[in-house]
């Protein structure tokens, strides 16, 4: 038996070496257009869908929307989703072409299958090693419910409002840019 047991922990820690020699050395893929490593999609999505089933929200979601958060879901969206999912006569731009796995191109892929705190989830953490970011520490709670229920929405049953954004982005302003944060040392400027 401690022969056995001994056996398994030396074959952990080789596959502990391989592994670290391999990230070490790069041969670990870090390029956003290389390929798949095996395995690495089935991991991905596997977690993630664990991930959804236990933090998700569930039912009752914190507010009931109305055509005008719809509409400013949509307004959001535009701001902020829609350079690289596309609005309604869109097609994917660079950024989309550029980013490992393809985003979803919601005129054609669209979210209305998935449970509000799903989408939700999606927005508001983003999903690692696709280049979705999370939106948390950058819209307030109430904007990523919009966003979730415009989506839920688009693109065959939305308030006129919102419908007349998903099809005509152009009247949407850009976002407000975020303020700039303070530099510190070492990070591009000198200390205060």
């Amino acid at each position: 038996m401690r022969g056995f047991i001994g056996g398994f922990v030396a074959a952990l820690v080789v596959i502990a070496v391989v592994i670290f020699v391999a990230v070490k050395t790069g041969s670990v893929p870090a390029r956003a257009d290389g390929p798949l490593m095996p395995g690495e999609k089935w991991a991905s999505r596997t977690s993630l869908s664990a991930t959804l089933a236990r933090e998700a929200p569930k039912p009752p979601y914190p507010f009931t929307p109305t055509d005008q958060d719809i509409a400013t879901g949509a307004k959001l969206y535009v701001q902020n989703c829609a350079v690289c999912h596309g609005t309604a006569d869109s097609t994917a731009n660079a950024i989309a072409h550029g980013l490992g796995v393809r985003p979803p191109q919601f005129a054609k892929h669209g979210v209305d299958d998935d449970p509000e705190g799903v989408t939700y989830w999606k927005i508001e953490h983003g999903i690692r090693f696709t280049g979705m970011p999370a939106y948390a520490k950058s819209l307030d709670e109430k904007s990523l419910w919009q966003i979730t229920y415009f989506l839920k929405r688009a693109p065959d049953h939305l308030p006129a409002a919102a419908e007349s954004i998903w099809e005509n982005p152009s009247q949407v302003a850009p976002p407000t840019p975020m303020p700039a944060e303070p530099q510190t040392r070492g990070h591009g400027g000198t200390a205060r």
